[in-house]
């Protein structure tokens, strides 16, 4: 009898034991029946993702999906560049964006985990620019320029609802003379500093706190990233986050000897139908200076590339409450705060039953978006039509990368969502 129970006490040790040295190990690719996902239900996502190729609504795309911290899913599509013949690889780099924003979120973490900040002090303490800003408010058939309310905090500027847009609202002319609009950075022939400081003289679009405006606010948190750490902002979440997680293909400007795996980006033909090439370097829209640019500006609100892999080291270092392969990179009180509800659902007006952490959109009631999916599951995208999520429930992280903008409504980021979940079987 006593050997029995032994024997018992030592498996659960055994499974305990297991499970805890599994936690935050390097991804690798099993069967998805492994991880409780089914190979013959996939087959509907690689036949979906593939007609959006032969339709020419997609140049081309990269599919990860990874859960219990395996790989049960890693595909390509397509083209990652059509006129060469370049078929889209696994590895293929990719401009995500406002993909960058959530890195840039945990490395404010990472400062003040160390001592170094608290996100609830005024922006001013680091940058004096930001010590007194100013708000633009309807005034007859113009604007006027006020004083804010109270000043802007480091956890407004995580939230976006420190009332700071991307220049195109009220007062869009002193933006545009300033040379400010946009989330494009990789063509400035300065460092961020210097465009920063610009911004914190320019009149907002709302009073803090009041509610959510997207735009430059995670350009402004990389800058105070320079200020407190004294490091360039590349360089911080090289030593901090990128190192650390084996992110060894995530980069402000490629390097060049990695040019050829950069994808293409495509636009909608409106006049024939089917895909264009965007102008080169064209900018927001075009194909970017990521290569042959000034390499100046580390913009943290959109300014990394990164590939598929790279991306899912990321997200799986946050489902596992902020270790990855040995490093622990966060703590796991600082991840849940990131990925609690801050704002409400009533601020956040882009989809209901969603709110917004720091740093990523939260679900708080997803049957309100008619989609599957879980409360509590974060994640957001980027410009060029990427997109991501985390759903701990699931313990499932879905990265999705390709080059497309403006998308034009294509519905694929809600079939990709609906062909993951139905593929879970356990």
């Amino acid at each position: 009898m006593k050997s029995k129970v032994l024997m018992k006490l030592t498996n659960v040790f055994l499974i305990v034991f297991l499970s805890q040295n599994l936690i935050g190990q390097e991804l690798t690719k099993v069967a998805p029946e492994k991880v409780g996902m089914s190979t013959e239900r996939l087959e509907h996502l690689s036949n979906t993702f593939q007609e959006y190729v032969d339709n020419e609504k997609l140049s081309g795309s990269v599919i990860l999906l990874a859960r219990k911290g395996q790989i049960a899913y890693f595909e390509s599509f397509g083209s990652s560049d059509i006129e060469s013949k370049v078929a889209m690889k696994n590895d293929a780099i990719f401009r995500i964006a406002s993909q960058t924003k959530a890195l840039v979120s945990v490395g404010i973490m990472i400062l003040m985990e160390e001592g170094k900040l608290l996100i609830t002090d005024p922006v001013g303490k680091y940058i004096p620019a930001f010590k007194t800003t100013t708000v633009a408010e309807p005034d007859g058939d113009g604007y006027k320029v006020v004083k804010a309310k109270r000043p802007i905090t480091i956890t407004d500027l995580l939230t976006h609802t420190a009332g700071i847009g991307y220049g195109y609202g009220l007062g869009a002319e002193q933006w545009e003379k300033a040379e400010i609009q946009g989330w494009y950075f990789a063509d400035r022939d300065e460092p961020i500093q210097a465009t920063i400081e610009r911004l914190g003289n320019l009149p907002f679009e709302a009073h803090p706190g009041e509610r959510f405006v997207y735009g430059y606010n995670t350009d402004i948190l990389g800058a105070l990233i320079e200020v407190v750490s004294g490091e360039t902002l590349d360089a911080f979440l090289k030593n901090r986050i990128l190192d650390p997680l084996g992110m060894n293909d995530t980069h402000f400007y490629l390097p060049k000897e990695k040019k050829d795996r950069l994808a293409v980006v495509y636009s909608p033909d409106g006049e024939k139908g089917g895909l264009k090439k965007a102008p080169s370097p064209g900018g927001m829209v075009g194909q970017g200076e990521y290569v042959d640019g000034p390499r100046k500006s580390f913009s943290g609100g959109a300014g990394l590339l990164s590939t598929a892999m790279d991306y899912a080291k990321f997200l799986q270092m946050m489902l596992n409450k902020g270790t990855f392969n040995g490093n622990r990179v966060l703590s796991r009180k600082s991840v849940e705060l990131m990925t609690s509800d801050h704002i409400g659902n009533d601020m956040f007006p882009w989809v209901g039953g969603t709110g917004f952490g720091l740093g990523f959109s939260v679900a708080t009631n997803f049957a309100l978006r008619s989609e599957l999916g879980s409360n509590g599951e974060f994640g957001w995208g980027g410009a060029y039509h990427s997109t991501y999520w985390v759903d701990p429930q699931e313990e499932l992280v879905v990265v999705y990368f390709t080059q497309l903008i403006p998308d034009n409504g294509l519905d694929d980021h809600k079939k990709l969502r609906a062909l993951t979940y139905q593929s879970i079987i356990d």
